[in-house]
């Protein structure tokens, strides 16, 4: 009987030993650093359900942004300027310090070309200037236009002569290249590429459109 009972004893044992490492082991498998490296939680995208489930809100937003006010600098917007006559526009205009180039080349086409001539025909001139560059048939700048060779008379070697600073006619040339790279003022000749003195008749077999002062003016 004692044999027995001392051997139930040690099969009990046994069995416990066993469950208690079993146990151990598997607490130090959860507990692992490498499991918890691994494992990393994924965040929920709340954004996109919020907006896709919740259509109403969408709609009230938009409707917010279509009623609120708009926000205007006043301090850099530069309204434009408005005149009864072209006169007036020029009268508005002065010749900056630092006239940049390309309005320079503009100007002293105009100047060259129809220095005495009424605003409107000097306007004609820079609008010719100005529709050769956007062509696509000529240079892309205002200043190639004006020195493209063999297309500008008073350019010679490549450069164009001396100007007055201080004269009537440079300034109103400088005032109508202004106007006219803003398109502030309209012309007849709007879309013309080509010029020349009424003097003379080259026979052009282009569309003829206006005749202003001492100009005809073809597309």
């Amino acid at each position: 009987m004692s044999t027995i009972l001392k051997a139930a004893s040690m099969a009990a044992v046994a069995i416990y030993s066993i469950a208690t490492l079993t146990f151990t082991d598997a607490s130090a498998a959860f507990a692992s650093p490498l499991t918890a490296e691994t494992i990393q939680p994924v965040p929920a995208q709340t954004s996109e359900v919020a907006v896709s489930s919740a259509p109403d809100a969408a709609v009230e937003t938009s409707a917010q942004a279509e009623t609120a006010p708009l926000q205007i600098d006043t301090q850099s917007a530069q309204p434009p300027l408005k005149a009864d006559s072209l006169a007036q526009l020029v009268s508005m205009h002065d010749v900056p310090a630092d006239l940049d180039e390309e309005t320079r080349c503009l100007a002293g086409a105009v100047y060259f070309e129809s220095k005495g001539e009424t605003l409107n025909g000097q306007l004609a001139v820079a609008k010719v200037v100005i529709a050769r560059r956007d062509s696509g048939r000529f240079a892309s700048s205002l200043c190639g236009v004006v020195y493209q060779p063999s297309q500008f008379s008073f350019v010679r070697g490549g450069r164009m002569p001396a100007i007055p600073a201080s004269s009537v006619d440079w300034k109103e040339a400088v005032a109508i290249a202004q106007i006219a790279m803003k398109d502030a003022w309209d012309s007849p000749v709007e879309g013309a590429l080509f010029f020349h003195a009424r003097h003379v008749s080259p026979g052009w077999r282009m569309q003829r459109l206006a005749a202003v002062d001492n100009h005809v003016f073809y597309r």
